[in-house]
């Protein structure tokens, strides 16, 4: 029996309609079954599709369509998904995509011979506690962020370690990432590249007021809180890969730990972290 792909387009991304079909097409001749998510669906102009949180109990593997925005995007829709996940770019390699659109029948092929490797990502889960003890939990494969929301001013934001005070940071905002996060949002604050495999998370503050507030790299088994200090500083947003945004206020917290949750990329032979610093940051080659 065929391997059974569950296929997912950016929705915002009308032009990879032509790819999704094309994907499609070359998995089929290759004896696979395909399953498209109920959006996909729509966009095809076909009856059918499931919702992307059922692919778990349905796929083999999932094909991602879009950019490296739409594979964190993928965390939210897919829920707890421990299969692996293939990212397709629509024009150039991302950090998180597999391959671009212009090599749909190389992919096809080697998905179908197992040429490929598996790449667990970290994910966060962070946990937003209200004064009356109600909480919501996130999870993310880049970063979470609580910055600035009405005001022009920094924000004062104390940050903890395992229980025990780390720091209080004037600034716009402060970023935890994971080594996945470590080419986003935090890397244009300033912070480090680190490798995807290593055990580790980062706290990076956005803009601080003191050159001394540097970006901070924790093991990944560490205990963070953040929480607002100063009433005036009015309400806060909290957000999640760019993605979900809460309003925190005063006397909310928020706990960031390492999810149980992992996020299994699929690399194809011949890719890698590396090969994708040096296209994406202009490195030179050998």
């Amino acid at each position: 029996m065929g391997l059974k792909v569950g296929i997912l387009l950016n929705p915002q991304k009308p032009a990879g309609l032509k790819t999704m079909l094309a994907l499609r097409a070359a998995l089929v001749g290759r004896g696979c079954e395909c399953i498209l998510d109920h959006r996909t669906a729509e966009m095809a102009g076909e009856k059918g599709g499931v919702s992307a949180s059922q692919f778990a109990g349905l796929v083999d593997l999932a094909a991602v369509l879009g950019g490296d925005g739409t594979m964190m995007h993928a965390v939210s829709r897919f829920g707890k998904f421990e299969k692996p996940v293939a990212g397709i770019n629509i024009g150039n390699l991302g950090f998180l995509t597999s391959c671009t659109d212009a090599d749909i029948e190389g992919f096809a092929d080697a998905v179908t011979s197992g040429r490929y490797s598996i790449c667990p990502r970290v994910l966060l889960e962070a946990t937003v506690i209200r004064p009356d003890a109600s909480t919501v939990v996130y999870h993310a494969l880049n970063e979470v962020t609580m910055a600035r929301g009405e005001t022009g001013r920094l924000v004062t934001l104390k940050a903890m370690v395992n229980g025990e005070w780390l720091n209080r940071y004037r600034a716009d905002g402060l970023i935890v990432a994971t080594p996945t996060g470590s080419t986003a949002y935090s890397l244009s604050a300033g912070g480090p590249l680190i490798a995807p495999q290593s055990s580790v998370m980062v706290i990076t503050p956005i803009c601080p007021h003191s050159l001394s507030q540097r970006s901070l790299v924790l093991s990944d088994d560490s205990v963070i809180e953040i929480s607002p200090e100063r009433a005036d500083d009015g309400p806060m947003l909290f957000t999640v890969d760019g993605r979900d945004t809460t309003r925190i206020d005063p006397g909310d917290r928020v706990i960031v730990r390492k999810s149980d949750r992992t996020f299994n990329l699929l690399r194809l032979e011949g890719t890698s972290f590396y090969e994708a610093l040096r296209q994406k940051l202009g490195w030179h080659s050998v």
